[in-house]
């Protein structure tokens, strides 16, 4: 076993949280870990704010306190957030239907289609069926249109199938729609405030803040969709059309950084995941206390044919389940990203936790956040 100490860690740990460093320097020691960050606000507070490791695969840039890095399928819930909001203030109501703000969405007969289903996963479009290419995955109007425009593959509220990728611009179009901003200018107003450091569509000039995203072992390539039944089409074609949809190939590139592909481009800090959802659990301040409550109960569950299990989803949020759990309190929500960073809030706690990191494995819950969750818990 290599020492712990190897790996460079900076910031801040209230001695009490002691656990959580702990088993943030045992997780580049045992657990592979080459750059992450995690922290940890409580009742407004900042207990935990650690960064360590590398930025890049060749461990010549240390992550830094304001290094960002794509957090994947953690941005899932941010995009439902500011939909949600609308939802607040009355812009559109959860089970209005979609065309009542998104007329094109009709096409193909999905008429019927409300918000909540939509942010649920069970809109009926978890794949595009126009082929597309990575051209058109840095063009928001190409995209939201041709998610308005595929037939849906099943009857919107009858199934809950995981929109991997075209979540982001399914709800991301709900924002625009009711705020007349795309989603990365509208988390840019939300995030201001708080000094949360997340976004889409990091800016070219910002770039050089990025750590440099190594994956484990690369996504299934080679996948010709043209071959593949309609079921099968449906799982597939929602990682790769565009072929780039799940990062696939233009990770870390300038293009992709750039980009607003809400369901899965965000970039962020653990400090900014953290903040966020502190912001969250503070009754009223980003959500009224009973559209929070509804949007973070289960809504849908059931075997879903793109995660291969049985999922349960609130809107946009994950609540706590035993197999995947945030912490002990049973009123915690959040969600993961692809390689385990997570983002959740715990109302009973008031606290907000945030981790992000380079170094990917497939699936969502991973060995690293599950020991700083179960360390954080421990004292609490």
């Amino acid at each position: 076993m290599s020492d712990p100490t190897s790996a460079p860690i900076s910031g801040y740990c209230d001695p009490k949280f002691a656990g959580v460093r702990e088993a943030f320097a045992e997780n580049f020691a045992e657990r592979d870990e080459v750059g992450a960050g995690v922290c940890v606000v409580v009742d407004g507070h900042t207990v935990v704010d650690l960064v360590g490791g590398w930025a890049d695969e060749a461990r010549t840039r240390l992550w830094a306190p304001d290094t960002i890095v794509n957090f994947y399928s953690a941005g899932k819930a941010v995009v439902a957030l500011l939909a949600l909001q609308a939802v607040d203030r009355g812009l559109v109501d959860l089970d209005d239907p979609l065309v009542s703000i998104w007329p094109e969405f009709a096409a193909g007969g999905k008429e019927a289609c409300t918000v909540r289903h939509a942010l649920s996963h069970q809109a009926g479009v978890p794949a595009i069926r126009e082929r597309l290419t990575n051209d058109d995955l840095w063009n928001w109007t190409r995209m939201a249109g041709a998610v308005a425009a595929t037939e849906p593959w099943f009857e919107p509220g009858s199934r809950i199938v995981y929109h991997t990728n075209t979540y982001g611009h399914l709800v991301g179009e709900i924002v625009r729609r009711t705020t007349g901003f795309l989603p990365g200018d509208r988390l840019r107003e939300v995030v201001a405030p708080l000094h949360a450091d997340v976004q889409w569509g990091v800016p070219l000039h910002d770039q050089h803040r990025c750590a440099e995203v190594i994956w484990v072992s690369p996504p299934v390539d080679g996948i010709d969709l043209d071959t593949l039944e309609p079921e099968q089409y449906m799982v597939f074609g929602g990682y790769f059309n565009p072929p780039g949809y799940s990062s696939h190939g233009v990770v870390n590139t300038p293009e992709w950084r750039a980009a607003q592909v809400p369901s899965t481009n965000g970039h962020g800090s653990a400090t900014g995941l953290a903040r966020l959802y502190a912001a969250m659990v503070e009754p009223g301040r980003l959500l009224s206390p009973d559209l929070l409550a509804e949007a973070t109960r289960v809504q849908a569950s059931g075997p879903c044919p793109v995660l291969g299990e049985d999922i349960a989803v609130g809107l946009g949020f994950v609540p706590t389940s035993e197999r995947r759990p945030l912490g002990t309190n049973p009123r915690s929500f959040g969600h993961f990203g692809t390689g385990g960073a997570l983002g959740f809030g715990d109302p009973d706690a008031q606290l907000g936790f945030g981790y992000v990191m380079n170094h990917v494995r497939p699936r969502w819950q991973s060995t690293r956040n599950r020991a700083l969750i179960d360390a954080l818990y421990s004292v609490l």
